[in-house]
């Protein structure tokens, strides 16, 4: 589970760098909707709360997905296999050596220029509530990145885990999301650096691998467990010439 959650922070934190054109604006363009007489140590803990309103809201939506996804049997197989797979394309993705997710992204970012306006106009940022709130509609908004991570946790098929680990998945997000001007530059400069960003991509695409092998290797057992051979394993004994089942008559 501990490396499960380590890699559900690093595709939020590395991830998050193709997301700071759409994410990392929204977050400003809230920041500058704040009244103007808003002291900075109040400003950082209204950010901070809408952080953690994003947060709170992609946990709900892991949990969701957890408890609809089965969690054994077949379903529980394939869910598993997608979840792999949609970490490997992480990993290529994150490493720049594919861009398999792009149109899920792209899709994303569309759907956002529709609402995104329009979610700005009715957010209220002049109190706690105001900020918390307007964090969990913020984790609502479509996202590729968080779609695809949903996928992901969604197939261990358990609410609990699967809520831990979009969990933190939004807390690797919140260095360059919640970050803005020279800050953020700074982070992007920091994260796009090949060496670490070729280490990292490895890593999560290993685990995506790692991910496929179990429900592959279960389906590969189940093969030599078959109905079939089942039947020649418990064939009824040979009888004899004389009519015997191995006995010998009197």
């Amino acid at each position: 589970m501990n490396t499960a959650l380590g890699t559900a922070w690093l595709i939020g934190l590395f991830g998050s760098v193709h997301c700071i054109g759409m994410c990392g604006g929204l977050s400003a363009a809230l920041a500058f909707a704040m009244p103007s007489g808003v002291r900075p140590a109040r400003k950082l803990s209204l950010l901070a709360l809408m952080g953690a309103g994003r947060v709170t809201s992609y946990a709900a939506l892991g949990a969701l997905g957890g408890a609809l996804l089965p969690s054994a049997g077949a379903g529980g197989g394939i869910a598993r296999i997608l979840a792999g797979v949609l970490l490997v394309l992480m990993g290529l993705s994150i490493g720049g050596w594919h861009a398999a997710l792009a149109p899920l992204e792209r899709a994303g970012h569309r759907t956002w220029q529709r609402i995104g306006p329009r979610a700005l106009r009715i957010a209220r940022l002049d109190s706690t509530a105001g900020a918390l709130l307007s964090g969990i509609a913020w984790g609502w908004l479509p996202c590729g990145l968080v779609y695809s991570t949903l996928a992901w946790a969604s197939s261990s098929g358990d609410a609990l885990r699967s809520a831990s680990l979009m969990m933190a998945f939004g807390m690797g997000t919140l260095p360059a999301v919640m970050s803005s001007g020279a800050l953020a530059a700074r982070l992007r400069t920091v994260l796009q650096r090949r060496g670490l960003r070729m280490a990292i991509a490895l890593l999560i695409a290993g685990f995506g691998i790692w991910t496929l092998s179990v429900p592959l290797m279960h389906m590969h057992q189940g093969a030599h467990h078959s109905p079939a051979m089942h039947m020649q394993n418990t064939e009824p004994p040979h009888h004899d010439e004389h009519g015997g089942s191995g006995h010998q008559k009197r």
